[in-house]
């Protein structure tokens, strides 16, 4: 069955006991407004980032991992997009809440995420 996919965005994942100070920073030094304060819930702290290039979804994630960005892909199937890339030779590191981690064959990690608002940004590419 067909599934469509696309680049969501970046994730700015900072290991910090100051949320609000990070996102001050990224919002600053990428010229972006801080959209949502509180985008998190109860087991994740995140910031969004508003009127961004291109549209692109960017945030600010509290971690306990060491600070790196990190990209996601979104679809309206996470499972067969998972299965699309695994065939690239991505592999599954985890499934997380509602998304899965992946890693690349060069070794960065990245999400596959479910697609929010199909109908905005880009066109997503549709895979067979």
């Amino acid at each position: 069955m067909a599934h469509r996919s696309r680049l969501a965005g970046f994730i700015i994942d900072c290991k910090t006991d100051d949320l609000d100070a990070a996102a001050d920073f990224w919002s600053q030094a990428l010229g972006v407004t801080i959209a949502d304060r509180h985008a998190g819930d109860d087991t994740a702290e995140y910031q969004n980032f508003g009127n961004t290039p291109g549209d692109l979804y960017i945030e600010v994630q509290k971690v306990d991992h060491p600070s790196r960005v990190h990209l996601d892909i979104e679809a309206d199937d996470i499972d067969a997009e998972a299965e699309r890339l695994e065939k690239l030779g991505a592999k599954k590191v985890a499934f997380v809440k509602r998304w899965w981690v992946m890693e690349a064959p060069t070794g960065q990690r990245f999400c596959v995420v479910k697609m929010k608002e199909p109908e905005k940004r880009s066109v997503p590419n549709e895979w067979p």
